[in-house]
């Protein structure tokens, strides 16, 4: 499955909404996706939910889209 994350660069400072920024993983399920991005980056994960093929179509449409793999 497909998860969008929203995530802040700098786990260090507040999140502030104009810096959210987000990416596209696959994983098993949030607990999956977010070890994956707290193992291979020191952000701030806001948020993590699922795409549903919808969703992952509109999604898909965006200049910005791009699939993140992380090496195990």
């Amino acid at each position: 499955m497909i998860f969008k994350v929203l995530y802040q660069e700098n786990a260090n400072e507040p999140a502030i909404r104009e810096n959210t920024q987000a990416l596209y993983i696959e994983g098993d399920n949030i607990r999956d996706v977010r070890k994956k991005v707290s193992t291979h980056s020191d952000v701030l994960i806001e948020n993590i939910f699922p795409l549903d093929d919808a969703h992952l179509a509109y999604e898909k449409q965006s200049e910005a889209f791009q699939l993140t793999e992380y090496d195990d």
